[in-house]
């Protein structure tokens, strides 16, 4: 993640939506019975806890 990125999700109310939202579409997707999508929207879902949750380095000033 570049610093410019990683500035941009620096507010936790970003890094919550950003992740919500690809649940909640996955969950949309799987619902209504594209499992095609379903599965791109869940391994996005799985990218944004990884990447902006468990990864994430909230002390790092990228400024």
């Amino acid at each position: 993640m570049n610093d410019a990125e990683q500035n941009f999700f620096r507010p936790k109310w970003r890094r919550v939506a950003i992740t919500a939202f690809c649940a909640g579409w996955s969950a949309l997707e799987w619902i209504t019975g594209n499992p095609f999508w379903g599965v791109i929207f869940t391994a996005m879902f799985f990218y944004c806890l990884w990447k902006y949750w468990y990864t994430f380095d909230e002390n790092s000033s990228a400024e």
